[in-house]
């Protein structure tokens, strides 16, 4: 493995979490020892028998620092990926860390807004309200007068989340050419994927942008609050928004004392969530209790949108599929929605798939769906898709996550809620809308111009063949399950006709010389030898020697 030399400091200490924490085994198979000339007498046995894998892996990413738990928090999302009991433990990962001075906080105010401090803030309160791994939040005041949350980058994370990128995406690849499961799960694949959820957590005006477009969405709507960004003091680095004042709804007896309407407050919540992922395509993909404020006047403000989901129109089409086959308990069009949906290996067992989701349905036989939810159903259905190493777009793995969250704010806030009876209508639009004449004439036109577009490229493409197959270079591969049985009835049919050919033509020559001695009256005596005894003798022993060949071979 090449390590990188100025990486090396770092892959020890990786190292050496993994091998404080039981995973030895994995050090010595990347071929780390060597490489990192580690002693073997760090290698602990303690943690595998005190705990469990779940925790082990938990404590080494909380070891390693602020990217592993980030991308331990995104892998938390990914049930189609992970068992229950992995993901309950990254569940539980907390993105806490001392705060940076409120030295380093002007300074990268000035640096990225081009302004002092006292220039552009009437008050900047100097002790953050908020510190995490990647940034930490300030009060202030404009100059113009507006109450605003500033979030600050933390000095450095970039750089260092880089950089633990970079060894991630060598351990995997390095993982996939040790391990057959490390490259049946694609952890190369996974890892970029994560990377690119986290660097995109690190822009602060992708924060931003996502948030603008969150709030045209309810721009009609004034039971829904979204922050106002204030772009001329926003940057990569920088985040100015609205400050918003309210009870989280975490603070469920806060909420109860101040006179709210508990069901009516969860209502407004589901309808916002589910109007955002079945009506809009683009969610707030982390819903937690501390992203959500009740205002004073009753309305429901969202915060922190640096991860959200996307779902293509295609994908809601499948998505409702599947919720609808799970309703009605039909396998056959759960698996076509699940092929629609995701990846499948190239050596899949659609048998053992059925099976799976046949014992599934039966799980939920006697149970109505409303008392089930949307986002258990489908991260049960997305844990049958990880058993088969189906891989699930991450987006639609963020929907899981998502409406899991929801239901456990709803639990707390209103438990009688029936979230799938509040769906209902999303459903029946989302269907309605699939099966307008404006989608369906879209659709038609999209299909009729790429085939149109395929047919002018159908000479070019014929040419391209040609060439290569002039050049020797086409490489033409064919898989039959009943190619050796096929081949076989070939051997069996082309034996028995050949066999009958040479029957024939024997008994056409015996006739023959038989026939021709009779009319001459002459004897079948040549050279002194009985051609007509020699003949039958040599065809006899043909015959006998053909016969033994293909009996031999099996194939008669």
């Amino acid at each position: 493995m090449a390590v990188k030399i100025r990486h090396t400091g770092r892959y020890r200490e990786i190292a050496m979490a993994l091998m404080r924490h039981g995973f030895g085994y994995m050090v010595e198979e990347l071929g780390l020892f060597q490489v990192l000339s580690l002693p073997r007498r760090w290698v602990t046995h303690e943690a595998i028998e005190t705990k469990t894998l779940g925790e082990r892996i938990r404590l080494v990413l909380e070891d390693l620092g602020p990217t592993f738990v980030k991308l331990g928090q995104l892998a938390s999302t990914r049930s189609d990926l992970l068992p229950d009991s992995i993901i309950r433990e990254l569940i539980k990962l907390q993105d806490q860390v001392p705060p940076f001075s409120s030295e380093a906080a002007r300074s990268i105010l000035e640096e990225d807004l081009d302004a002092p401090v006292e220039e552009m803030f009437a008050r900047f309160d100097e002790t953050p309200v908020a510190a995490a791994s990647i940034g930490q939040v300030h009060l202030g005041r404009l100059q113009s007068g507006e109450e605003v949350a500033v979030k600050i980058q933390r000095p450095g994370a970039l750089q260092t989340i880089t950089r633990d990128l970079g060894i991630l995406k060598d351990l995997t690849q390095l993982a996939e050419k040790r391990w057959v499961w490390a490259k049946r799960y694609q952890m190369s694949r996974l890892a970029d994927e994560f990377s690119k959820s986290l660097l995109a957590e690190m822009d602060y005006s992708r924060e931003g942008r996502n948030t603008e477009k969150i709030a045209l969405q309810f721009q009609h709507d004034s039971h829904i609050f979204i922050p106002q960004i204030y772009w001329q003091y926003t940057s990569s680095r920088v985040l100015t928004m609205e400050y918003v004042e309210g009870v989280t709804l975490g603070q469920r007896a806060e909420l109860a004392k101040a006179g709210f309407n508990l069901k009516l407050i969860a209502e407004r919540f589901v309808n916002a969530m589910l109007h955002q992922i079945f009506i809009e395509g683009f969610f707030h993909a982390d819903p937690h209790p501390g992203n959500l404020l009740v205002q004073k006047d009753g309305s429901l403000a969202f915060l922190d949108f640096g991860m959200v989901g996307r779902l293509s129109e295609d994908i809601k089409d499948h998505l409702s599929e599947l919720i609808i086959a799970l309703m009605r308990k039909n396998t056959d069009s759960m698996i076509r929605a699940i092929l629609h949906l995701g990846l499948l290996p190239e050596d899949h067992d659609m048998a053992a798939l059925r099976r799976d989701l046949d014992i599934l349905q039966a799980e939920y036989y006697d149970i109505p769906f409303a008392d089930i939810g949307i986002g258990r159903a489908l991260t049960d259905l997305f844990g049958v898709a990880q058993r088969h190493a189906i891989v699930m777009p991450p987006d639609l793995s963020l929907l899981g996550k998502a409406l899991l969250t929801m239901e456990g704010v709803i639990q707390k806030l209103d438990p009688a809620l029936s979230i799938v009876d509040m769906a209902e209508p999303f459903g029946r639009k989302l269907i309605k809308e699939r099966f307008s004449p404006r989608r369906l004439r879209t659709k038609l036109l999209g299909g009729a111009a790429g085939l149109v577009e395929a047919l002018m490229d159908l000479p070019g493409q014929a040419k391209h063949l040609s060439a290569l197959i002039s050049r020797g270079k086409l490489k033409v591969e064919i898989s039959l399950p009943e190619l050796e049985s096929l081949m076989r009835k070939l051997d069996q049919i082309s034996n028995r006709l050949s066999f009958s050919i040479v029957l024939l033509a024997f008994s056409i020559i015996m006739v023959g010389l038989i026939i021709g001695s009779s009319l001459n009256s002459q004897s079948s005596i040549l050279w002194h030898f009985p051609v007509i005894g020699i003949g039958f003798g040599v065809a006899f022993l043909m015959v006998l020697w053909l016969l033994y060949a293909i009996f031999k071979s099996g194939k008669f």
